[in-house]
């Protein structure tokens, strides 16, 4: 699913991710977890204010984010 991100940018666009859209709500990312690459994306495991863990998705081609919401 399609998400908004705001994130910081540095050296390269999605740097670091900093707010998201999630069913409506932005929400701010209280951390990130762990952040790695794969082919053509950059991944982000992060906690967001209301304690809930997403893994967010920053496809690079597509120029698009997309989120899921991860049980524990």
């Amino acid at each position: 699913m399609d998400t908004e991100v705001k994130c910081h940018s540095g050296y390269v666009y999605a740097e670091e991710p900093r707010y998201f859209v999630w069913q409506g709500k932005e929400l701010e990312i209280e951390s990130i977890e762990t952040a790695w690459r794969e082919p053509g994306q950059r991944l982000f495991r992060v906690v967001a204010e209301d304690s809930n863990l997403f893994e967010l998705c920053y496809n690079e081609a597509a120029d698009r984010w997309s989120a899921v919401q991860l049980m524990l």
